[in-house]
């Protein structure tokens, strides 16, 4: 990870997927969102919000077939780590992928092997509770205490539900100050979800408003820097 210079900002969560012009390359599970070019589209959006690099998740569109991903952080293995899709009838996939996200609704239960095993290699683990964190929290719980060594993401606030304030969305401030109060910012990362946060508020709108938050939190400026990619660096040893 380089030193020195401005801190950077660091995407902690979003998505790509092939174009439907790559779809005969690339297996689709499901119904995707229409967007225009994906990664162009990204690769612009970042730039204009000064981002300087993002962990790819690899999204549910293309399940398990990680080609599309795999392709794209060896085009940019500077700007992008990868997240893959934890599947236990494989070994690994490609080169570039630094952590793995277990899906609780494609993951047979009983089957820790591979939470076990990701804790020895020092890959995190995120957790996706659609529906959720209380309906997997024991289990998680259970993962955690059984194999403290393995680092554990819960990305989107476990799919916690907050009063729906519109953008800049001011109520999340109040949860933000008490997370960061109870675990510290250095536990904290922001993530914005592209592309689905392109139609909620945009992507430099959506980091924009990372700020403001934090703002309003009455963080410091040091607090500040580790939520918006020290937190993300640190984890995975990157950009």
């Amino acid at each position: 990870m380089a030193t020195g210079g401005p801190p950077k900002v660091i995407d902690s969560h979003l998505h790509v997927w092939a174009s439907p012009q790559q779809k005969s390359t690339h297996t689709f599970r499901v119904r995707s969102p229409h967007c225009r070019v994906m990664l162009e589209f990204l690769l612009e959006c970042m730039g204009e919000a000064g981002v300087n690099g993002a962990l790819i998740v690899q999204p549910i569109n293309h399940k398990f077939d990680h080609s599309y991903v795999t392709s794209v952080l060896k085009q940019y293995p500077s700007k992008f780590v990868g997240c893959c899709l934890a599947n236990p009838a494989e070994d690994g996939n490609g080169d570039g992928y630094r952590g793995v996200r277990f899906n609780p609704y494609l993951w047979p239960s009983g089957q820790l092997a591979m939470f076990a095993k990701a804790g020895e290699l020092g890959v995190p683990v995120g957790f996706m509770c659609m529906k959720g964190l209380l309906l997997h929290l024991p289990e998680i719980e259970q993962l955690c205490t059984e194999f403290p060594s393995t680092i554990v993401l819960l990305d989107h606030m476990g799919f916690c539900k907050p009063p729906l304030y519109p953008y800049p969305y001011e109520d999340l401030s109040g949860i933000l100050s008490k997370v960061v109060s109870s675990y510290g910012a250095n536990r904290i990362m922001w993530g914005s979800d592209f592309p689905y946060v392109v139609s909620e508020c945009g992507y430099k709108e959506a980091k924009e408003a990372a700020h403001q938050l934090i703002q309003r939190a009455s963080l410091s400026s040091s607090e500040l820097e580790w939520i918006m990619g020290r937190t993300v660096c640190q984890i995975f040893n990157n950009w």
